[in-house]
């Protein structure tokens, strides 16, 4: 079965169900309708309890887990194939990466070829098999996760933002070739999102919240909002989307010296 008749998802596929935000995004629909839920990230993850027994505890009618690592592409097939198991899937949510340190990154070859694989290589594996079962149902959501970072690559984490500008091209490219065959997909373009990762990160750098820094849960209503409304592409906040128009014009000379 697909979407029910108001328009909300029975069934939810969590690429990265681990993510605070898919876990998120997931409970926004919960709170909406009750669905199947599958969560598959990492072998023995260390959250794999507390994802499943957050999705139960959000009203899932099921929650099921399935081992998914980005790295082994050759793996995605039976992953994907795994998922569809026990019906359509009506939302698939991208939600996997690594940030990295990013001056490290441009530095250590097998980092810098770690965090591509994963934020670029898998995501195109996932999504092009997402997209063949979508296609062959007539349906379906596809929500990625993409980042501010990819808009105008900045040559304070070049290497992650590359890889995010690469997902971001690969998934809205992904929704025009999808679109006459009744499948959605929405890119999402945030800033700074509140998790525990991040906020481990800023203090173990001593970094400082930027601008603009939202909630997941915000995040959460947006993507669930924002797919409904058949939207493509929506930014994290959305004032965001105004501030990086300003700085993709900005000329390289002065745009290397501000302060981001």
């Amino acid at each position: 079965m697909v979407f029910d008749a108001t328009g909300n998802p029975q069934a939810i596929l969590l690429l990265g169900g681990t993510s605070e935000i898919a876990l998120a995004i997931a409970d926004r629909y919960l709170r909406n309708s009750s669905a199947r839920v599958v969560l598959a990230d990492l072998p023995n993850h260390p959250r794999r309890d507390e994802a499943i027994a957050a999705m139960t505890a959000a009203g899932a009618k099921s929650v099921e887990w399935i081992d998914f690592d980005g790295v082994d592409t050759a793996s995605h097939p039976g992953v994907v194939d795994e998922a569809w198991r026990q019906g359509d899937i009506d939302v698939a949510v991208v939600a996997f990466g690594l940030l990295g340190d990013a001056e490290e990154l441009w530095q250590d070859q097998r980092k810098a070829v770690q965090i591509a694989g994963i934020n670029y290589t898998a995501a195109v594996s996932v999504g092009v098999l997402l997209g063949e079962k979508m296609r062959a149902q007539g349906s379906g959501q596809i929500i990625a996760m993409s980042s501010a970072a990819g808009e105008r690559v900045r040559r304070s984490n070049f290497v992650y933002g590359s890889t995010k500008a690469g997902l971001d091209g690969f998934y809205l490219g992904l929704g025009e070739a999808l679109r006459e065959f009744g499948v959605r997909v929405l890119v999402i373009r945030p800033g700074q999102v509140r998790t525990s990762t991040t906020i481990a990160h800023w203090e173990a750098t001593g970094a400082k919240e930027a601008p603009f820094t939202v909630d997941k849960e915000y995040v959460a209503d947006l993507a669930v909002t924002s797919a409904a409304k058949g939207k493509e592409l929506v930014w994290a906040p959305g004032a965001f989307r105004y501030v990086m128009m300003v700085l993709r014009h900005v000329p390289r000379p002065i745009f290397r010296k501000l302060p981001i």
